[in-house]
């Protein structure tokens, strides 16, 4: 199944992104309102630069499969941006996914932050100075987040054949490279 092999093939990538925005300090309570600041900046220059490229590279059979339209979020994030006094920024990268299995791999990245993201959003809400934050972004799906994300890896292992493992995991691998190298 290729959301295993993605797994484990790409938990360095992972870890390095839960160094880089301090997520130990989530559970801990000692998460700041600059870190939270930095983790949406991030993700929101990481959907600048990969949502569109993403969903026009996928096929008319993942637009219904994977419920494309109710996956986008940039819109999301760039209201969090708002609320937090953060600037919009203009793409300043090449970012570039070669064909649909890239695409699937860079998803793979996105919705796995959503996931992720409802539990920091969830627990950032009963962190002290969080009370006016909204969490447009990492609260997306609501209570939809788990059959979401088991959603999009069913389609994943259903549709994705062995012989293009390496070609999702190269579109994951670029996103995260991404995000980790973008500020």
């Amino acid at each position: 199944m290729v959301s295993e092999y993605l797994k484990q093939n790409t938990a360095n990538y992972h870890d390095a992104a839960e160094k880089l925005f301090n997520s130990e300090k989530i559970f801990n309570k000692t998460f700041t309102l600059e870190d939270y600041k930095k983790i949406i900046h991030t993700n929101y220059l990481m959907l600048l630069h990969s949502e569109d490229k993403i969903f026009t590279s996928l096929s008319e059979k993942y637009s219904e499969k994977l419920q494309l339209n109710e996956r986008k979020k940039l819109s999301l994030i760039e209201k969090d941006l708002k609320s937090l006094s953060l600037n919009s920024q203009e793409v300043s990268h090449d970012l570039e996914f070669n064909n649909e299995h890239e695409a699937l791999g860079a998803m793979y990245v996105i919705e796995g932050s959503t996931l992720g993201g409802n539990v920091i959003a969830k627990q950032l809400s009963k962190t002290e100075g969080f009370d006016e934050v909204t969490f447009n972004f990492f609260g997306c799906y609501q209570e939809n987040t788990g059959p979401m994300w088991k959603n999009f890896k069913e389609v994943l292992d259903t549709e994705v054949r062995e012989e293009n493992y390496n070609e999702v995991l190269s579109g994951a691998k670029k996103l995260y490279s991404f995000l980790l190298n973008v500020n």
